[in-house]
């Protein structure tokens, strides 16, 4: 991987010992292991392999998933550098988008009736999986007014995968940060009054802040954010509280009555197993190794 080494530190008498990357032999062999563990891997629930487009389009989708948030994804695969997958990927993507009955009708079959209801056609996502990606492919994806995300792979020894994201971009044209603010202002002022307002502008200003390629998905019941799969979810404010929930670890973490708590098969809108009360800014700040942790670890 790009500025990545592995080394093996328990080789005995020797020091370290240097794993060395290598790629699949076949782009067949990426493909197979993405979709047996898609969801623990992308944050995407698998739908189904190399699927037909017809023959007035004349294609294969390489996968189908449909993310955390409901989204429709894409996944292509390629075993080395290829600068046509980009442009593969958005070809079938606009297929995608012209065939929402079809896409929501193999939901339903897969996943059930519940899931099909609730695609989120908003913001329909590619994901290219290659070997490397050049820095024409990088420019190209923030050219396109869709949600791409491209993912360098690496195979070490006979069961190590890395994964690496190059770029994530949302699609969307990014609103300019006080129209951002103002619109999770009014979300909270709908609620309770100004010191709402200044929680919920600073959950959003510590959760964008984290690093490169955060991307916010609005839906009902919560708002993600997500890096390559959702790493933070905030449910709408209560009277005097956010709640906040996040992709780690609760048995990791010294959790604090009124603060954190561990609600792992407990049903709560959005995704982790964490949840973080919020009801002031101090709290926000006592959050944010929480925060970073999430953000890393998606």
């Amino acid at each position: 991987m790009s500025g990545l080494k592995l080394f093996r530190t328990n080789t005995p008498n020797s020091g370290v010992t240097e794993v060395t990357p290598r790629l699949a032999e076949v782009e067949a062999d990426v493909q197979g292991l993405i979709e047996a563990h898609m969801e623990t891997l992308l944050g995407v629930r698998f739908l189904v392999s190399e699927y037909g487009t017809g023959p007035v389009h004349g294609g294969r989708i390489d996968s189908l998933g449909l993310d955390e948030n409901g989204s429709p994804v894409i996944v292509e695969y390629k075993r080395g550098v290829d600068a046509g997958v980009i442009n593969q990927g958005l070809f079938y993507l606009a297929w995608l988008m012209d065939h929402r009955s079809e896409f929501e009708h193999l939901v339903r079959d897969r996943l059930g009736v519940t899931a099909a209801s609730q695609v989120l056609w908003s913001r329909p996502r590619l994901i290219c999986i290659a070997g490397d990606f050049t820095r024409y492919d990088v420019h190209a994806v923030r050219e396109h007014r869709r949600s791409i995300d491209l993912v360098r792979y690496r195979l070490f020894d006979s069961d190590l995968l890395g994964l690496e994201t190059v770029a994530s971009v949302s699609g969307a044209a990014q609103a300019p940060r006080r129209a951002r603010r103002q619109a999770v202002a009014r979300a909270a002022a709908d609620v309770r009054g100004a010191s709402m307002v200044e929680l919920a502008n600073a959950v959003d200003e510590a959760l964008l802040g984290l690093g490169e390629g955060v991307n916010r998905v609005e839906r009902k019941q919560y708002r993600a954010y997500q890096r390559l799969r959702n790493f933070a979810c905030v449910c709408p404010p209560q009277r005097s509280k956010f709640l906040v929930y996040l992709k780690v670890d609760p048995k990791h973490v010294d959790l604090v009555p009124g603060f954190t708590r561990d609600v792992s098969g407990l049903g709560h809108h959005g995704t982790g197993d964490l949840e973080v009360q919020l009801r002031t800014l101090k709290d926000v700040e006592r959050a944010q190794d929480l925060f970073r942790a999430s953000y890393a670890a998606a």
